[in-house]
């Protein structure tokens, strides 16, 4: 049996045994030990084999309750399958479309087996007349338990987790049971969990990779209390996060920029000062995409109040094709930033530091990134050059991770592709580089603008931006244009509540131009504004870039030619 299975179930039969998932807040919560959870999941696993589910078997997931979704992702695994959570479809959805999606997903996969829980089962229905095999999971709840746990390799598929690229062309990471618990178990050993103690927080989605393995796989494998709840619960009322963080003693807990926004300006604008207590946070991670250092201000500003520590936030790392984390920063040290020569990081590709007390920090002539730590046990970095050569300390190139967590491919529509070169090396597309063996992320390769012989990181332009007032926090976006050629160009879309008045989305439009020339020292080629919500987004809130650019692209062109 592989070591998370083992582990699973060792859990299930000890620490589980008091420690467990609470679900349905805020309306009508419920505690499950985690040994209620894995005796729920062999019966699970016990109806799917009946039905003749064999090892190996490829299943997707779809329920949007973590009351359904833990004892389910659990069940695959005790019965030797691989899990792929499908994307889930909004209200606003062309059911359709949708559908056909996902029998691409499924193609690619090699599954005909989707589990339906609420409030997904009601597309029965739609999956039927696609000819898609699908089970209730409330019907298999009521199987006879699994007898004996099938034995899985290490080597064999645990997870394939959906990319946030286009549905229409999906691509899914395969992480193997050997993957999954070198990451999981990593996690836990770097953050110093206490399993007795710590509460875990959490309303990220369980199709992203933070919300399926950091926070649900993770306190289910080694027994850790978790309380859970959906983004949808969260988005209709930010604020129950740091009621749920004040009710439970939560410890640790985790989200994107945007979030710790958001809660930061709304936790500000609560008149009591004993509204919350957040005094027993230790951890609050951030790592799906670079730290915005304003936005984690902005919550750390807010906390305080409510006797949160400053040093929890938690500088992170991550990547699907690592399982999930590469790195962590120094447990109760906070946000660290690295302030570096914007010349030099533009022009000659090198990080060199601006020491404290030097006039030119707070400056456009700086550039600020989070130190995230070093590379989790089981995993090693490198920075290379576009040769494919190593570079030096603070030089910035390529990141490069091998190691235990690292997936050994994708599946993609055209069939399986290799990750790894003959060393083990995965290429990331991140670019950055390494102080004192942390790791420092400067942006993503496809999205870096050339222009005039110098870098520009979108992630400067976008925080520019913001810092106007009327820009929605977190939802502005530079976009690369005529990539590749001598022309190359950049633009800048954001979110206001001023869209739709004509004269005020020009002054806008002004104000975003001047704050960016002055960041940066470059012009953006066209300011768009848009209403909030435009800006299309992965699962996780991030925004996309390239998607921006293709969908907007009229609204470009329009402006930049008024």
């Amino acid at each position: 049996m592989s070591r998370f299975v083992d582990t699973l179930v060792a859990t299930a039969a000890g620490r589980g045994q008091q420690r467990g998932m609470v679900t349905g807040e805020p309306k009508e919560p419920v505690r499950r030990t985690w040994a209620e959870v894995h005796e729920e999941a062999r019966r699970v696993a016990g109806g799917l084999v009946a039905g003749g589910f064999e090892r190996g078997t490829a299943v997707g997931v779809l329920a949007a309750a973590p009351v359904l979704i833990a004892p389910t992702v659990q069940a695959v695994w005790l019965a030797g399958g691989s899990v792929t959570m499908l994307h889930q479809p909004t209200p606003r959805t062309d059911l359709a479309e949708w559908a056909e999606d996902t029998v691409r997903v499924l193609g690619m996969i090699g599954s005909d087996l989707v589990l339906l829980g609420e409030p997904f089962d009601q597309l029965a229905p739609v999956l039927e007349e696609k000819g898609i095999g699908f089970k209730l999971i409330s019907d298999l709840i009521g199987a006879e338990p699994l007898d004996d746990v099938v034995t899985t390799d290490e080597g064999e598929t645990a997870l394939l987790q959906l990319t946030s690229g286009s549905t229409a062309d999906p691509k899914a990471v395969r992480i193997t049971y050997g993957n999954l618990y070198s990451n999981v178990k990593a996690m836990v050993d770097r953050a110093e969990f206490d399993f007795d103690t710590d509460v875990m927080v959490s309303w990220l989605p369980t199709f992203h990779d933070m919300g399926m393995v950091g926070f649900l796989t993770v306190p289910m494998t080694f027994g850790v209390e978790l309380v859970k709840i959906t983004p949808v619960e969260f988005l209709t009322g930010p604020l129950i996060w740091p009621e749920l963080i004040t009710k439970y003693h939560g410890t640790t807990t985790a989200a994107p920029n945007f979030a710790y926004a958001i809660v930061g300006r709304r936790m500000a604008r609560v008149d009591e000062d004993d509204a919350y207590d957040l005094s027993k946070l230790r951890i609050a991670l951030n790592g799906a995409e670079p730290i915005d250092e304003t936005a984690v201000q902005t919550f750390v500003d807010a906390g305080a109040r409510f006797k949160m520590p400053a040093e929890c936030v938690f500088p992170a790392y991550g990547m699907a094709e690592a399982t999930l984390a590469v790195s962590f920063a120094p447990l109760f040290t906070g946000l660290t930033l690295d302030v570096v020569e914007a010349d030099a990081l533009e022009a000659d590709n090198r990080a060199v530091p601006v020491p404290e007390g030097d006039p030119r920090r707070g400056t456009d002539s700086v550039r600020s990134f989070a130190l995230l730590g070093p590379p989790l046990d089981g995993l090693e970095a490198e920075i290379v050059d576009d040769a494919g050569s190593r570079v030096g300390e603070r030089e910035v190139g390529e990141i490069r991770l091998r190691g235990e967590a690292v997936t050994p491919g994708y599946l993609t529509m055209e069939g399986p592709v290799a990750t790894q070169d003959d060393e083990g090396w995965l290429d990331t597309g991140d670019l950055g580089y390494l102080v004192d063996g942390q790791i420092v992320i400067c942006g993503r390769r496809k999205d870096v603008i050339i222009m005039g012989g110098r870098n520009l990181y979108p992630t400067d332009i976008e925080r520019a931006a913001t810092s106007v007032e009327g820009v929605r926090a977190g939802n502005a976006v530079a976009v690369r244009l005529d990539a590749g050629s001598r022309r190359e160009r950049f633009a800048v879309v954001v979110e206001s509540k001023l869209a739709g008045d004509a004269e005020a989305e020009k002054n806008l439009m002004k104000q975003v131009s001047a704050r960016v020339r002055d960041a940066v020292d470059m012009r953006p080629y066209a300011v768009v504004v848009l209403p909030a919500g435009s800006l299309p987004k992965t699962p996780s809130g991030k925004v996309k870039r390239a998607a921006t650019a293709q969908q907007f692209a009229d609204k470009i062109k329009k402006n930049a030619d008024a």
